[in-house]
């Protein structure tokens, strides 16, 4: 499948920025800091990509292999300059970062996830004095934020990368095409997730992040969705847009302390055993993970992500034909099992059948496919409501009346 994307063009004149927020300086000590290490890098061919070379960004002073996250970026954000500000940073803290370029025109989706998949391989392969596959992490951001998950399942269970310490941090995610709702429910359990999105982001839908966060197995104690909200302070606005985090704009407070802050701590927790790092890169809402400095509004923390902005408001919406994904989509004019009066779903998604729990009476059953069609159902009575059977339907949306009222369904699994 090919997808035709807006593309974002940046002059190659432009040179990385530096720190230049008005309000609030770097943190100068504790998680968000900068590291005491020199920035090595690696460069070497991408056997997908003629011209546009696999770089491996590393300390200099350690001669060991290092924890190392491999990143996907942006579409169109070929060039690592554009992460400068993240690339200085994770080196500077001892650790490693595998920087892979895709190509953006005239290939598949499905042929940039191999691209970046193959370049992270050969790097892993290839510099085994640099990077230790053992403490591994996916990072990703738009485009690269879908496809780290596929990416990371694949290398998780195939190679056992991350073996003594794993973690996924992905923002402003596009869709996911390579990873089914099997390898969701079935992701390593000793996997660590955080997901960001920015709260003026108009490209991404943020429901997509929202899907991979609601159905991944990975326990809500170990993972958190993040929001990072616009801001001004003193005149000076902190966008919290798709282009976020953006070296190449301006380095500022929402960088180091929204992002590289989580990411430090989220490094330490997992790849060093520092259980009091936690607090600050998955506390679950705590003062220590949400609180800004100068004023700035703080991040918002949730486990049960609920967009509500509406999804024509995104370039990439969730109900757009592009989305593989497009059943598991929170559709506004749907009813989540939270909104239903004296009734409720369980589970929801399903594999074969579910409950409706309730202690009033179902006259009315009727289940219908997305283009309206009726459905047969087999239910009974329980002790707790009713039991529905729909093992034999294909995967899918579907939609359950009963005169209690109106829900939507989620089949998988079939």
């Amino acid at each position: 499948m090919k997808i035709l994307f807006s593309l974002l063009f940046i002059s190659p004149f432009l040179v990385a920025a530096q720190y230049s927020d008005p309000n609030i300086g770097k943190p100068t000590s504790g998680y968000g800091s900068d590291g005491t290490f020199t920035v090595a890098s690696e460069s070497f061919n991408n056997d997908h990509y003629n011209g546009q070379n696999i770089v491996v960004f590393h300390p200099q002073e350690i001669s060991t292999p290092v924890p190392t996250i491999f990143y996907s970026h942006g579409y169109g954000g070929n060039n690592p300059i554009y992460i400068k500000g993240l690339t200085d940073f994770v080196a500077k803290k001892g650790y490693a970062l595998v920087f892979v370029p895709y190509q953006t025109l005239g290939v598949t989706v499905l042929e940039r996830y191999e691209n970046l998949l193959d370049g992270f391989r050969k790097a892993a392969r290839d510099y085994p004095n640099i990077i230790d596959t053992t403490r591994a992490a996916f990072m990703g951001h738009s485009f690269g934020g879908g496809a780290s998950f596929g990416n990371a399942f694949t290398c998780f269970t195939e190679n056992n990368w991350g073996s003594n310490g794993r973690f996924i941090y992905v923002s402003a995610q596009w869709y996911s095409y390579n990873i089914d709702q099997n390898q969701l429910q079935n992701f390593p359990n000793d996997v660590k997730l955080i997901t960001e999105i920015y709260e003026s982001d108009s490209t991404n839908d943020h429901r997509l992040a929202a899907d991979i966060f609601r159905n991944i197995s990975i326990s809500n104690a170990e993972k958190d969705f993040l929001v990072l909200q616009r801001d001004t302070v003193g005149g000076y606005v902190y966008p919290a847009d798709h282009n976020t985090p953006n070296t190449v704009i301006a380095l500022n407070a929402h960088d180091y302390y929204g992002i590289y802050r989580l990411l430090d701590a989220l490094a330490d927790y997992v790849w060093n055993g520092n259980v009091a790092a936690k607090d600050v890169c998955l506390g679950n809402g705590s003062t220590a993970q949400v609180t800004l400095p100068a004023g700035l509004k703080p991040i918002l923390q949730t486990d049960s992500p609920d967009i509500t902005r509406p999804m024509a408001s995104y370039q990439f919406p969730c109900d757009s034909t592009i989305n593989l994904r497009i059943g598991y989509c929170d559709l506004l004019n749907s009813v989540s099992e939270g909104q239903l009066t004296g009734w409720d779903i369980f589970p929801n998604p399903i594999k074969n059948s579910f409950d409706v729990r309730t202690d009033l009476e179902l006259t009315e059953i009727h289940l219908l496919d997305v283009s309206g069609h009726n459905l047969p159902v087999q239910y009974c009575k329980t002790n707790f409501g009713y039991q529905l059977e729909i093992g034999n339907l294909s995967d899918g949306v579907y939609l359950l009346q009963t005169n209690l009222g109106t829900a939507r369904l989620i089949k998988y699994g079939n």
